[in-house]
C-alpha cells in the first residue's frame, strides 16, 4: 500500500464519518387538546397519525389527551394538532410526587386529571407575602410585646 492507497483510505474513512445521521431516538409526545365527541377524536387521530415518523396514536377523550409515540418532533406534533383549529398545548401535567410543592398557586390546578399537578420550572418558589411577614412577627418571641396570651 503506497501513498496514494493510504491517502485514498483516509479520504473514504473522514467521508463516512461526515455522512452518518445520528438517529432519532422513540419519543412519546403528549398533547392536550379539547376533544368533545367521538368525531373530534377520530379527527384528531387521523391528523396526528400523518405526522412524520408517528407509530401509534392514543386517544383519550376522557382527559383530553392525545399521545404520539415514534420517531417525532414534539413541535412538529403540537403544529398538526394545532391545524385542527381545536384549543391544544402539550401536557403539562406530572404526578404531583414529583413536584417539590404541588399545591402552590400556580401548579395546582382544579381541572388536572387525578394524582396530577402543573409542571413548574425549577426555578419557581414560595414567596411570603407581607400579611405572611406580619403574622410571624406577631408571634414571635424576640418581640415581648407580640401576644398578650403566652
Amino acid at each position: 500500500m503506497g501513498v496514494q492507497g493510504t491517502l485514498e483510505y483516509l479520504s473514504d474513512l473522514l467521508n463516512s464519518v461526515k455522512s452518518k445521521k445520528k438517529k432519532k431516538q422513540i419519543q412519546t409526545v403528549a398533547v392536550k387538546i379539547r376533544m368533545d365527541c367521538d368525531g373530534c377524536g377520530r379527527k384528531v387521530k387521523k391528523v396526528l397519525s400523518g405526522v412524520k415518523g408517528a407509530k401509534s396514536v392514543d386517544i383519550d377523550l376522557k382527559q383530553q389527551k392525545a399521545t404520539v409515540t415514534g420517531y417525532v418532533d414534539a413541535k412538529k406534533v403540537l403544529k398538526a394538532a394545532q391545524s385542527t383549529k381545536k384549543k391544544c398545548e402539550l401536557w403539562p401535567y406530572v404526578p404531583f410526587t414529583l413536584v417539590a410543592h404541588p399545591y402552590v398557586a400556580g401548579a395546582y390546578d382544579k381541572k388536572a386529571p387525578p394524582n396530577m399537578v402543573r409542571s413548574l420550572p425549577s426555578t419557581a418558589t414560595i414567596t411570603e407575602s407581607a400579611v405572611d411577614d406580619h403574622y410571624t412577627q406577631m408571634f414571635s418571641e424576640d418581640n415581648p410585646n407580640a401576644c398578650s396570651v403566652m
